[in-house]
């Protein structure tokens, strides 16, 4: 009798320890999903979208360990994203990454609870992103690279690259929403310095063709391309197309001049954005948009590529040279 009760016993331990990690199990929290919202192509933002992990990862969270990663990309075509962050709300994401203009200001529009982290290369307050820098205000803070306010300064480079040229031209996506920003900006410095600057527009792959076409038959004598993320995504087919027709062009950010490009000017886009999945990992552990101030970049970069100089025919001042935070050899 004594052994009977000793074996009830056992048996009733051993089941309550089966038992007990299940109900644990059913008590853990869901595992937090980060929407991560592109207008470009998961190919052209590789790199970006592996410092936005990294700096996820310093915040505590790996993808597939303790957070999903949902990623939704337009490839290029804006008009898209509204029914990608619609989609995203419906999924009932804890954070949406933003990290484009245009997407933050759809996932802006999709939602005024779910937290947004954005990434832009425009000014956020100017384009409506947030109501301050200091405070936000809302369920909206991010990181800004200020790249489309710095086309002013990037024509000012290439006059000092190319004192002679006279035809410039300048190539942008009408579907950025700071473009007609940059257009004037770089227009009226273009007037002070003696540049006649020709508009170029393009939004897919086929129309990038098309505008080094345009400045082939206008005998352009050097480029400036306009910060966008699509432009972005396509900097190998820009630099390429660049380097074919022997078109001396300044670039908004490095990640250009490393495709190929000549030469750039510009904030770091891999460090913008490990800093956006280090706000993302802060608001997955409590921290609310609000009380994250918008931080902008304070370190650019003046890239210089010898090799594609050498290769289309262009010496560089050595003024120039001194300035350069890097030269690719």
């Amino acid at each position: 009798m004594l052994d009977l009760k000793r074996r009830d016993f056992i048996t009733l331990l051993g089941g309550a320890a089966t038992t007990w990690p299940l109900a644990a199990r059913a008590q853990q929290p869901a595992m937090p999903t980060i929407g991560f919202l592109n207008s470009a192509s998961p190919e052209g933002y590789a790199p970006y979208a592996i410092a936005f992990r990294q700096g996820l990862k310093e915040a505590g969270y790996v993808d597939g360990q303790n957070v999903t990663i949902e990623y939704r990309w337009a490839e290029g075509r804006y008009e898209q994203l509204p029914a990608l962050a619609a989609d995203l709300v419906r999924r009932q994401v804890s954070v949406i990454a933003a990290t484009s203009t245009p997407a933050g200001l759809v996932a802006k529009a999709a939602t005024s609870t779910i937290p947004i982290v954005f990434t832009t290369a425009a000014d956020p307050v100017k384009v409506g992103l947030v109501a301050s820098l200091n405070r936000p205000g809302g369920n909206v803070t991010g990181v800004s690279f200020f790249n489309a306010e710095l086309g002013s300064k990037q024509a000012e480079l290439l006059h000092e690259l190319i004192p002679t040229a006279a035809h410039v031209g300048l190539l942008v996506n009408p579907k950025f929403p700071a473009t007609d920003a940059l257009t004037r900006d770089v227009t009226t410095v273009a007037s002070a310095i003696g540049f006649e600057i020709y508009v170029m527009q393009a939004s897919d792959s086929r129309e990038i063709e098309a505008a080094f076409g345009a400045l082939v038959r206008n005998s352009a004598d050097a480029l400036l391309v306009g910060a966008d993320t699509f432009l972005l995504s396509r900097r190998l087919q820009i630099a390429t197309l660049a380097a074919r027709h022997a078109i001396p062009a300044v670039y908004p950010i490095r990640d250009f001049a490393e495709a190929g490009g000549l030469m750039s000017y510009g904030a770091s886009q891999t460090e913008g954005y490990r800093q956006a999945g280090i706000y993302t990992g802060k608001i997955l552990k409590g921290a609310k948009p609000t009380d994250l101030p918008v931080m902008r970049s304070t370190k650019f970069e003046l890239v210089i590529n010898l090799p594609t100089a050498r290769a289309i025919g262009v010496e560089i001042p050595p003024t120039l040279l001194a300035r350069a935070d890097v030269v690719i050899e």
